[in-house]
């Protein structure tokens, strides 16, 4: 991965938290199933909905660093683009 663009390793790191918040909720949301009364089971669940949440917030702002990184990485290769000499085309010498 170190020859990958910064904005593709902030993407995979936003839909690895995805991931991990999913796998939170799932897990909050069996212990609301295991719950023996309804108090636990709907703070198991408030638990689960509020790591969802977060989840995919913080992997919303990933998202929006990505497009951001990507956006000036182009802006930077254009203006070095531009900052070059043009070169001529090359004279055919007739032979």
């Amino acid at each position: 991965m170190a020859e990958a663009d910064l904005d593709i390793v902030i993407r995979r790191l936003a839909k690895i938290l995805i991931a991990a918040a999913k796998g939170r909720r799932d897990r909050y949301m069996s212990l609301a199933a295991k719950a023996k009364d309804k108090q636990n089971r709907e703070r198991y669940r408030q638990i689960a909905k509020n790591a969802m949440l977060q989840g995919t917030d913080a992997a919303k702002r990933l998202e929006i660093s990505a497009d951001n990184a990507a956006d000036s990485y182009a802006r930077s290769v254009r203006n070095a683009a531009e900052d070059l000499p043009a070169k001529e085309p090359a004279k055919k010498t007739k032979t």
